[in-house]
């Protein structure tokens, strides 16, 4: 039986959910304090939808558009949670320009050579992941 898209998740659920280890959500509610599951007796986590939304956007930031955890965290200081959310929908956010910060990859113009060293560079981090997934034996 299945809960409702409305219910409460335990850390277990949520992990499930997002594809990642419990521990990976622990260790965000560490880094962003705008993660902060409600707590039970005894500790315990239960994710309300809204923070399984925040989550997969972080996620999402962090594992496929490549920022940092201080650039989440700017993200969240510039745009809030909305920008968040966002990146959990799918759409892009784009951080105000500050003087001195790092653009994200989406806001640099490549010419062909620059985006054939990126990719190559892409294939050279895929392959050391593949490699160590197999020492670890990791699928």
């Amino acid at each position: 039986m299945s809960k409702g898209p409305d219910a409460f998740r335990t850390i277990s659920e949520a992990a499930d959910e997002l594809d990642v280890p419990q521990h990976v959500l622990r260790f965000w509610e560490t880094r962003f304090s705008f993660i902060r599951p409600m707590k039970r007796a005894g500790g315990r986590r239960f994710y309300r939808p809204q923070d399984i939304a925040v989550l997969r956007g972080v996620k999402t930031l962090l594992h496929e558009d490549g920022y940092t955890i201080k650039g989440v965290q700017k993200l969240h200081k510039d745009l809030g949670l909305k920008g968040l959310l966002s990146a959990g929908t799918g759409e892009r956010p784009k951080p105000a320009p500050v003087a001195g910060g790092f653009p994200s990859l989406s806001d640099v113009a490549l010419d062909e050579a620059g985006r054939a060293r990126l990719s190559s560079a892409l294939d050279d981090l895929v392959a050391a992941k593949a490699r160590l997934d197999a020492l670890l034996g990791r699928s």
